[in-house]
């Protein structure tokens, strides 16, 4: 069992003619189950920012627009995944093995990517690099 997870959360996108990332959060789990909050968390905060309750108090009146039904539904995605049993379980799953966790989803501009992995299965990665090169 893998006891500790890093989970990271970027968004991609051009800026100056480049492909850049900004990292929105990094955390450093204890457990797995922590580390699956992290993720669904962060997943729901960007999903909240990128389709508000048009509703809210803080927004003027007519401040937000609805945007065309052939855009990538970005937000949705994520709240998808967040509400889903099945994808819960086979993340769990997948970080208990020591694999890599990758969620990700765009639209015509920015790439969302959260990741999380298993700082245990990094430390092996790691260790079995250097033990296979040869003394000189």
């Amino acid at each position: 069992m893998h006891d500790e997870f890093l989970c990271h959360v970027t968004a991609y996108g051009v800026c100056g003619g480049m492909w850049v990332g900004v990292p929105l959060g990094t955390y450093r789990a204890p457990t797995l189950a922590l580390a699956l909050w992290w993720l669904r968390d962060r997943a729901s905060w960007i999903a909240e920012r990128l389709d508000p309750d048009p509703d809210a108090p803080h927004f003027p009146p007519h401040s937000m627009a609805p945007v065309a039904d052939t855009a990538p539904d970005v937000p949705g995605m994520l709240r998808a995944w967040c509400g889903d049993p099945t994808q819960q379980e086979l993340a769990a799953d997948q970080l208990a093995d020591g694999q890599l966790v990758r969620i990700a989803t765009g639209d015509e501009t920015t790439e969302y990517e959260l990741l999380a992995e298993s700082v245990d299965a990094l430390r092996m990665q790691r260790t079995a690099r250097f033990q296979s090169v040869p003394a000189a």
